[in-house]
């Protein structure tokens, strides 16, 4: 955590994305791999062996690289792309974060529901902020960090948010300080990426859930 409720990230190496060419940290990219069979493999976790060919977390971008085939590119050598493979990101990235969200509730980092949620920003312990992307927009307004301080997200469904918390849908979460937080942040910047603002439109469920 850094100074006025900023998060920073764990790893401040940087890599070149193939399909913009911006140069960027690894936080804020996803890593392929070839696999043995000469398909490009999402490498989400950061960990499978091989060169790695970077992309910024970024719809266009990933589609970019897919339909200009840069990935062969990136590798030197001809691959194949599988079918669906934006899709396949986009999916295991809301799993990582669903994953990590459910860890940092059991860890006591993490809460869900209006009320909770208003108490811990007014207690100024709040630093992520997680409102459903299909709650209503005007249930979703009267909550907010303060100017400047933490991050907040709406990228995540109803049903993705409840699945971390044990419930059918949540609305409204929040995070305070804490090593898993800086990850759910990572994952979620990156999911975010590539869903982009979802949010922002579309009818809203009840805000009294959570």
């Amino acid at each position: 955590m850094g100074r006025g409720g900023t998060i920073e990230t764990r790893d401040g190496a940087e890599r070149r994305c193939i399909a913009t060419g911006a140069v960027g940290p690894k936080a804020g990219m996803i890593r392929f791999v070839v696999g043995p069979a000469d398909e490009v493999v999402p490498d989400l976790a950061g960990k499978l062996p091989g060169r790695g060919i970077w992309v910024t977390a970024d719809r266009d971008a990933l589609d970019l690289a897919i339909r200009k085939r840069l990935f062969s590119r990136g590798a030197k050598r001809q691959v194949s792309v599988p079918e669906g493979l934006a899709a396949a990101v986009e999916a295991g990235l809301a799993r990582r974060v669903t994953d990590l969200l459910s860890l940092a509730r059991k860890a006591g980092l993490a809460i869900a529901g209006y009320e909770k949620v208003r108490a811990m920003i007014q207690a100024g312990e709040a630093v992520v902020l997680l409102q459903a992307s299909d709650g209503s927009p005007r249930g979703k307004s009267k909550l907010r960090l303060p100017e400047g301080e933490g991050v907040t997200f709406d990228c995540l469904t109803a049903d993705e948010i409840g699945l971390s918390f044990g419930r059918d849908h949540v609305i409204h979460a929040a995070l305070c300080a804490g090593g898993l937080t800086t990850r759910v942040v990572e994952e979620t910047t990156r999911l975010s990426g590539l869903r982009g603002d979802i949010g922002a439109t579309g009818p809203g469920k009840d805000d009294g859930i959570a």
